[in-house]
């Protein structure tokens, strides 16, 4: 059962990614060309990691009723492609999450996928943002802050001041995945590279 979820999640992300480059990403010779060398040099980096595990917790909020508290958290890098990387995220026994990071002609495109237990497509689904300064900070090779979009505010209307943070320390080795709504923290996990 768990092979064939995994083939139709990748069959999902393969679709998604396919419509993408039917509209603003086809792919470019470089993506440094289109996206800048920040969020080159982020998305490459990023891919430098493909096949690594990350293993790490809850750190904020500190609430023992959050739907995350306590849980182990996963997320391996993998299926990286010229332009797209796919992170799948667990939550303790929940796989139902996959981060998709894709270098589109409109910039370094953030998008969070869930699907239902069964397999099947979750209706909050493919939210997140482009790449862009966020509070006065730019972004870097390897942390980059991603606003909501359109989309996301039209789809999940509480989100619209949504901006996630994606890190990764190659000192610590540590990833770590941050939410603010309202320019207020909201979530932030911390995982570590597992050797």
């Amino acid at each position: 059962m768990k092979k064939v979820l995994k083939l139709i999640t990748s069959l999902i992300l393969a679709t998604l990614i396919t419509a993408c480059a039917c509209s603003s990403c086809a792919p470019a010779q470089d993506i440094e060309d289109y996206i800048g060398p920040q969020q080159a040099a982020f998305f490459n980096n990023l891919k430098s990691l493909c096949g690594k595990t990350f293993v790490g917790e809850t750190v904020y909020p500190e609430d023992p009723d959050h739907d995350f508290a306590g849980k182990k958290l996963v997320a391996t890098v993998e299926n990286c492609g010229a332009r797209n990387i796919a992170i799948p995220f667990s939550v303790g026994e929940d796989t139902s999450r996959t981060w998709v990071i894709t270098a589109t002609y409109d910039g370094l495109l953030f998008k969070h996928f869930h699907q239902n237990p069964d397999g099947s497509h979750h209706d909050v689904s493919f939210y997140g943002g482009f790449a862009s300064d966020y509070k006065g900070q730019k972004g870097t090779a390897y942390k980059q802050y991603f606003p909501a979009d359109e989309q996301t505010a039209e789809m999940i209307p509480a989100a619209k001041t949504n901006a996630w943070m994606m890190e990764f320390n190659p000192e610590t080795k540590e990833l770590t995945y941050y939410l603010e709504r309202h320019q207020k923290p909201r979530y932030k996990a911390v995982l570590t590279l597992q050797e």
